[in-house]
């Protein structure tokens, strides 16, 4: 073909060859796309302004409240709004666990220790086996006819930014973790590796399995969990007029029973879960503040400083937790994603940077080409030697982002208004997933390119105390005193997001969903959650952190695998009404759009009227012709 003949050529006399005029197909589907970011941008411009977790719930094709409102049995006075149930009970069964931590003191560490082994050796199978259903539920449902069903029905339209929503979904997801981790955890495995892959400790090989490890650790299947609970959770609130409670998601299997024992029962434990699933990740967060804190000002870093952290950054939770989600939440995950960002930006040009990118694509090879392997170990054949391993890694994982499930798939139900099943599932676990991987490579990678070629000892640092990792690999590079400190203000700042947000969650829970719940309740829950954080720390440290973990997730396990089905049944009637309306829908009178030298809309759309008139008088005038020659 000559260059001439091209589109966006040039003539022979070297002058630029016009664009050929689109058809009126194209130019219909520019139209309607112009349209639709129109309508989305305008969508998440006037929003209305929200507090909390508020949500009025909706319905796409039918509601199946029946009647029911969110907290129309709740006790109110003295700045209370409570479901009375559900708030009681977890009430007493949280004042008893403090309680009962606090009396017995010494005694409770031991007894951490050991419900933590026995979880591990009876239940770990159950763990390794539920996790890996709930992933593979959530890329079939994506890649399934259900993908294209919209959160809030055929005509929602998102109420944040892509950027936003990914910011607030980051922040709630896993901040304080991959902080807490991203050294401490790669290290520990290149000096101890898992007996799965039969690695001598300190080797190459022994730094390429610790990576992978990490990946997996931090990748599909916390996300996976989180997914789950959040497409369900927004689903049945916007597409299906149910209250935003765990209750709601069961309401094809129960029906109105959701309102009585059963829903009460599946409340409770979200309350439980989501509160020990908080503790342990502002329990971890402040001890790494407590060691930075240390590194930097000579501060004490014990338990009781701990504790007194602890009450300080709850005390600024409390006030981001009145200020509201738009004020609170949004506004510090956003400055938090710019801050993480550039602490990630400067590890990177300051540390090993060609070594960094280098394990960064491989790992992920590797996490890929061992998935399987990875997801299905559950140490059989390794004895006492490999549950030694597991259970405090894998299992504590997995026990952690089921108990946090409610917490922060709540949260992200709440904020994915628009979004369809398809772009909701890939977005929550791809993203998020990814940017876990460079992470864990840039902070990891570098503390592994530190101990493998000599130039610090960070296992040593490890070994001594988990929570100073980060300052010890931080400490061999340059501007050691401010990367340092900005890692303790983004522990912080996630400690805050997260305590407000759970404390928000636990509220809506404890309240029957009910829309706009009074500030002293939120601010009671914010101060539970750093109480029972503080208890566990007394209580036995990481040990008890972890064992209350695996300990609430167990059963809230159980609670997800009947909510696989449960969203199975609901997206199946979904779907099937909308193929229902579908075939119903009257047929629609079409106009041609005329190719104009214009680009204005409303022309185009005037001219087009003026068409189809003119053919319409000429149809008219032709039938009576005809009729008048038949008579």
């Amino acid at each position: 073909m000559s260059q001439e003949n091209e589109p966006g050529g040039v003539t022979e006399n070297g002058e630029p060859q016009e664009q050929p005029e689109p058809s009126y197909e194209e130019k219909a589907i520019q139209i309607a796309q112009e349209h639709w970011e129109r309508q989305e941008r305008k969508a998440i411009k006037e929003r209305r302004m929200f507090r909390g977790l508020q949500i009025v719930p909706t319905s796409s094709f039918y509601d199946e409240s029946h009647g029911h409102k969110p907290g129309e049995s709740n006790w109110m006075g003295y700045g209370f709004d409570l479901h009375p149930q559900v708030t009681v009970v977890a009430g007493v069964l949280l004042l008893a666990f403090i309680s009962l931590t606090l009396y017995f003191g010494p005694q409770a560490e031991a007894f951490f220790q050991n419900l933590l082994d026995s979880i591990g050796n009876i239940f770990g199978w159950f763990y390794i086996f539920s996790a890996n259903v709930f992933v593979l539920i959530m890329f079939i449902l994506a890649a399934s006819r259900f993908g294209g069903l919209r959160i809030g029905g055929p005509d929602a339209l998102p109420e944040f930014s892509t950027f936003s929503w990914y910011a607030m979904l980051i922040s709630a997801g896993m901040g304080i973790g991959l902080l807490f981790w991203s050294v401490a955890e790669p290290i520990f495995h290149y000096s101890n590796p898992s007996p799965m892959f039969d690695v001598a400790p300190n080797t190459p090989q022994a730094a390429q399995v610790a990576m992978g490890q990490t990946y997996f650790h931090w990748g599909l299947h916390p996300w996976g969990i989180y997914a789950l609970v959040g497409l369900s959770l927004a689903f049945f609130a916007y597409n299906r007029g149910l209250p935003l409670t765990i209750r709601s998601i069961f309401h094809p299997l129960l029906g109105d029973r959701i309102y009585g024992f059963w829903g009460n029962l599946i409340d409770i434990l979200s309350v439980l879960a989501t509160l020990f699933g908080l503790a342990t990740s502002l329990g971890l967060g402040v001890t790494q503040v407590a060691s930075g804190l240390n590194f930097l000002f000579g501060l004490p870093s014990t338990t009781n400083s701990a504790v007194l952290l602890i009450a300080i950054i709850t005390g600024f939770a409390t006030l981001s937790v009145i200020a509201g989600l738009d004020k609170g939440v949004k506004l510090l995950s956003s400055i938090n994603l710019y801050l993480a960002a550039a602490f990630l930006l400067f590890l990177l040009a300051a540390g090993p940077t060609v070594y960094v990118l280098q394990a960064f694509t491989q790992n992920i090879g590797f996490y890929i080409q061992n998935l399987p392997r990875l997801s299905f170990w559950v140490e059989t054949f390794y004895g006492s030697m490999g549950s030694s391993w597991q259970t405090p890694w894998t299992l504590f994982y997995w026990g952690w982002w089921i108990s946090w499930s409610p917490f922060v798939g709540m949260f992200i139900a709440r904020v994915s208004k628009g979004r369809t099943v398809r772009e909701f599932i890939l977005g929550v676990m791809i993203i998020p997933s990814l940017l876990s991987f460079l992470w864990m490579s840039t902070f990891g990678g570098s503390a592994l390119w530190l101990e493998s070629t000599g130039v610090a000892d960070i296992a040593a640092a490890v070994e001594a105390d988990v929570s100073t990792a980060l300052f010890a690999m931080l400490e061999n590079f340059p501007l050691a005193r401010v990367s340092s400190f900005i890692g303790v203000v983004l522990v912080t700042v996630f400690f805050v997001t997260s305590s407000d947000s759970g404390s928000l969650v636990v509220d809506h829970l404890t309240s029957g969903g009910k829309l706009d719940s009074p500030v002293p309740q939120r601010v009671f829950w914010a101060i539970m959650e750093g109480l029972c954080a503080a208890v566990l720390l007394l209580g036995g440290g990481l040990v008890a952190l972890q064992s209350a973990s695996i300990a609430t997730g167990l059963p809230f396990t159980l609670v997800l695998l009947v909510m696989c089905y449960s969203l199975y049944k609901g997206l199946q009637e979904e779907h099937f009404h909308a193929q229902l309306i579908e075939t119903m829908r009257p047929e629609v009178r079409r106009f041609e759009i005329p190719v104009l030298p214009t680009d204005n809309p409303e022309e185009i759309l005037k001219e087009a009227k003026k068409g189809h008139g003119e053919k319409v008088r000429s149809s008219e005038g032709k039938g009576a012709a005809e009729k008048k020659g038949g008579s």
